[in-house]
């Protein structure tokens, strides 16, 4: 997957590591199992034998089958703004995969007594539960002009996915016109779900206002972008707990 993820347990009465430890090792299993099989940069993954002509769709995992058609779904609401076959390179479904890795090794830790966990792979943020019977958790959205500072807090029950360039500059990549090209500089997303709000956000910033109107007719999925030149657009219910500066 290329990034590190944080994996945060909660409980009032505290978390022993002997506890934790085998839900942890749980967890990263499934982050490792889905860097196996979905890594554009491993050449013995079976997605890069795919890419290849190597083997069909046929012979590799099942899961791969799942993803891709995850992919066709978060394709066809999106516009065509999220469309892993339309990027250089060829078939790229990283930008559904990081999510979907991520929410798939929260599910790892939801049987364990826990009140609450919170994984965050490099800003896509899976959680369950709360941090205490008292809070719910809440999460910075950085500006984009300024990463040291926030734009606002949001207050996150399941997923939150950013995206933009200035997180890896000429990322991202405009699956319409093949150019490395974003319509806003900053795009989040919330929803139950992260590998979708990962596809979401990433077609949200290629895409703008396009797709923060379809996104606005997605039930339980809510959106909030920063634009190049400053200006904030959301959603109605975009679940801020508190913004800093320009209002959206």
């Amino acid at each position: 997957m290329g990034t590190v993820v944080t994996i945060d347990l909660y409980r009032e009465r505290g978390v022993s590591p002997s506890e934790a430890l085998p839900y942890l090792a749980r967890a990263v299993t499934e982050l490792h199992r889905a860097d196996k099989v979905f890594s554009t940069w491993k050449a013995a993954s079976p997605l890069s034998q795919l890419r290849r002509g190597e083997i069909s769709l046929g012979e590799a995992p099942l899961v791969v089958t799942d993803v891709l058609e995850a992919c066709r779904y978060a394709r066809e609401i999106s516009g065509g703004f999220f469309n892993p076959w339309a990027l250089p390179g060829g078939l790229d479904p990283s930008g559904y995969v990081k999510g979907w890795a991520t929410g798939r090794a929260l599910d790892a830790l939801r049987d364990a007594d826990f009140d609450g966990a919170m994984l965050n792979a490099a800003g896509d943020i899976a959680t369950f539960g709360a941090p205490s019977s008292h809070q719910v958790f809440r999460v910075g959205i950085v500006r984009p002009d300024a990463p040291l500072e926030l734009a606002g807090v949001v207050e996150v029950s399941g997923a939150l996915a950013t995206s933009g360039n200035y997180e890896s500059q000429e990322r991202l990549v405009n699956p319409r016109t093949g150019r490395r090209e974003t319509a806003v500089a900053s795009a989040s997303v919330t929803g139950p779900d992260l590998g979708l709000a990962d596809a979401l956000a990433t077609a949200l910033c290629v895409g703008g206002r396009e797709v923060l109107d379809l996104i606005g007719h997605l039930e339980a999925y809510e959106a909030f972008t920063i634009g190049h030149d400053g200006d904030r657009e959301s959603t109605p219910h975009f679940p801020f707990a508190h913004r800093v500066g320009a209002e959206a």
